[in-house]
C-alpha cells in the first residue's frame, strides 16, 4: 500500500495568499494539461479522476479548473447522485461501467463508486456484508481499468468542520448559490466523525500504487486547486512521456 493516509495528518492551514502567484501558476498548469490532452487523445490510454470529500469541500471548483480549457469533445464530467430506480435493480457498479472513457478520453467523477463505503455505509443503505465486500470489488475494478491503460487518480478534498460551516452559511445567504445547500448536507454534517472514520478505512484498504489517493488540504480553495492540477499534470507527464 505504501504510505499511511489519514485525514488527521493533514495540515489544513496550507494556503496560497498571493493572487497574482495563484493566477499565474493556474494559467501555466492549465496550458500544460491542454498540451497533455492532445497527446492523450492520440494514445490508447484514458484518464479517470475521482473526487470525494465532505460537502462544500470545493470539489466542483477544482474540477472546473482542471477541465475548463480542455477540448470538450473528449472530456466528460459526471456528478453522481443517488441511483435511479433502474440503477437500483443492478449491482452498484453497473452504472459506472457505462460512464467509463474510451481510449483517448478523460472522465471525471464528482463522487463515485466509493459511495458504497462512505454514505451507503453510514446511512445503512448497504449492509455491513455489502460495504465490507465492496473494498475487494473496488480494488479489482480499478486494477482492471489500469491494466487496460487507464490512468486513475483519486482525490479526497478535506476541510475543517468550522470551514464547512462558514461555507454552508455563505451558500444559504447567497441567492446565486442557495441551490448548493439542502437538508441532506446538514444531516451529513451531524455525522462528521463517522465520515472521517469511514474515509480513513477507505484509504487504508484502497490506496495502491496503481490507483493512489491524493489527500488535498482544501480549507483554502486556491491551494487545493493548484495541488489537484499539479497531481494531474505530473501523472500525465509520467504516463504519457510528454
Amino acid at each position: 500500500m505504501g504510505m499511511t493516509l489519514k485525514i488527521g495528518h493533514l495540515d489544513l492551514s496550507k494556503t496560497i495568499s498571493d493572487k497574482d502567484e495563484y493566477q499565474e501558476t493556474l494559467k501555466q498548469l492549465q496550458l500544460k494539461i491542454v498540451r497533455q490532452q492532445a497527446k492523450l487523445t492520440h494514445s490508447k490510454r484514458s484518464l479517470i479522476c475521482v473526487f470525494e470529500g465532505p460537502d462544500a469541500a470545493g470539489k466542483g471548483g477544482a474540477i472546473k479548473r482542471v477541465t475548463e480549457h480542455l477540448d470538450p469533445r473528449t472530456v466528460r464530467v459526471y456528478s453522481i447522485v443517488k441511483p435511479t430506480t433502474e440503477e437500483y435493480r443492478h449491482h452498484y457498479m453497473w452504472r459506472f461501467w457505462a460512464k467509463l472513457p474510451s481510449y483517448g478520453e478523460f472522465v471525471v467523477f464528482d463522487r463515485s463508486w466509493y459511495g458504497r463505503v462512505l454514505v451507503e455505509r453510514i446511512e445503512s443503505f448497504a449492509t455491513q456484508a455489502e460495504w465490507k465486500r465492496a473494498y475487494r470489488e473496488i480494488n479489482e475494478f480499478e486494477k482492471t481499468l489500469v491494466d487496460d491503460g487507464a490512468i486513475l487518480l483519486k482525490f479526497y478534498l478535506q476541510i475543517s468542520k468550522g470551514e464547512q460551516l462558514r461555507r454552508f452559511k455563505k451558500r444559504e445567504s447567497d441567492p446565486t448559490k442557495y441551490w448548493k445547500i439542502n437538508d441532506e448536507d446538514w444531516r451529513n454534517r451531524r455525522k462528521w466523525d463517522q465520515y472521517l472514520e469511514s474515509a480513513d478505512d477507505m484509504f487504508e484498504k484502497t490506496h495502491h500504487k496503481h490507483a493512489p489517493w491524493h489527500l488535498v488540504e482544501a480549507d483554502h480553495k486556491w491551494y487545493a486547486r493548484i495541488k489537484v492540477l499539479k497531481a494531474v499534470t505530473s501523472a500525465l507527464e509520467k504516463e504519457l512521456d510528454v
